[in-house]
């Protein structure tokens, strides 16, 4: 019992003592999460900017330039010459540039029974789809002043309701991946150099010459590594709550569970790679292999579903894609454990299979 204390705090010791440790497994995903966070974490919601030129200057055309800027999708600058705001639209600066013709009030009074006015839009083409999305919001906003001003009576009515959903953004879906990543990155990359270069040293071999037991010696890197990945998952945890108000909904327990799950399951797979490396410089690219790809594959940054469909047969096998699937159900949607216990199992099963692997491939010298 005593070596087993002495070594995860001995192992504890080294996590300290290492800057580049420390940063890479914590500071960095914290920086990682709190740069994207900032660019991304409130969503990208759909705007389209531009200027609107009133040539009449009548109380019927400031009616609908009011009408337009209302709309919180349109940001129309009001301008007074066409030419420069033609050139901003090519420079880019816009997507969509609007013309109220002159006698606009004249052809959109009552009885009257010349030609419709024509509001002329230009547009940008090099930027098709955010300039789309201008034009569809343009038309109902018209459409609507059109049929008020000639009297048009519907007869069919759409009556909203809202029902109030959860509300999530995408800072919601980062922090969850950002802890999935640190506990594959800290147990499979960490474990795989750390042991490859131990046995390089000679440091497994005296410890084996000791009354030292392999089960202990294990047990004390399990034991070190959880504690760390729990003070890690806790930490980012405080810090996405303080800077950009996420939450846990679900329960704290199930959380901590999948922490342990996950950080037993990389571990094993970090064992595996440690016995096939021969050497350190090779457990590093060996693992770096194996998690870089589950990086983008695994749901981390993205969503599984939006992923190619010849991939997702493949994504659905990684172990990183339940332990980010199942941190999300319980951090977001507060999920219980009825709702996530696929996720479980499955990590599960890598664990296990991982493990008997790794007891086969596990060299002390």
């Amino acid at each position: 019992m005593n070596a087993y204390i002495h070594l995860t705090l001995a192992q504890l010791r080294l996590f300290v003592r290492n800057r580049q440790v420390l940063f890479w497994t914590l500071l960095f995903p914290i920086f990682f999460m709190v740069m994207l966070g900032s660019f991304l974490g409130k969503g990208n919601p759909v705007s389209v900017s531009g200027a609107i030129v009133d040539e009449d200057r009548t109380a019927a055309s400031e009616a609908l330039v009011k009408a337009l800027q209302d709309n919180p999708i349109l940001r129309l600058n009001a301008a007074s010459a066409l030419n420069p705001e033609l050139e901003t639209l090519k420079r880019g600066d816009y997507q969509l540039v609007l013309v109220i013709p002159k006698g606009y009030e004249e052809q959109t009074k009552p009885g009257s029974t010349g030609a419709a006015a024509a509001i002329k839009v230009y547009y940008d083409e090099t930027n098709a789809a955010t300039s789309q999305i201008g034009l569809q919001v343009l038309a109902p906003v018209v459409d609507g002043i059109d049929k008020k001003l000639s009297g048009y009576t519907p007869k069919i009515t759409i009556r909203p309701e809202g029902v109030q959903s959860l509300k999530l953004s995408y800072i919601d879906f980062l922090v969850p991946g950002i802890v999935a990543m640190m506990i594959m990155s800290n147990n499979l990359n960490g474990v795989a150099g750390q042991i490859a270069s131990w046995r390089e040293r000679g440091i497994l071999r005296r410890m084996q010459s000791t009354t030292l037991k392999a089960s202990t010696f294990i047990a004390s890197q399990i034991t070190a590594r959880l504690l760390l990945n729990g003070l890690q998952a806790v930490i980012v945890l405080i810090v996405g709550s303080v800077f950009f108000g996420t939450q846990v909904n679900g329960s704290w327990l199930l959380l901590l569970s999948f922490i342990v799950l996950g950080t037993l399951a990389f571990m094993s797979i970090g064992f595996i790679i440690a016995g096939l490396a021969k050497t350190p410089e090779s457990a590093g690219p060996i693992a770096g292999f194996i998690s870089f790809p589950m990086l983008f594959l695994g749901g981390v940054f993205f969503p599984i579903k939006n992923m190619p469909e010849f991939l997702q047969p493949i994504v659905k096998l990684l172990p990183i894609s339940h332990l980010t699937t199942a941190l999300r159900q319980v951090m977001n949607v507060g999920a219980g454990f009825s709702v996530v216990w696929t996720e479980a199992a499955l990590l599960g099963g890598w664990l296990l299979v991982a493990f008997i692997i790794a007891s086969f491939t596990f060299r002390w010298e």
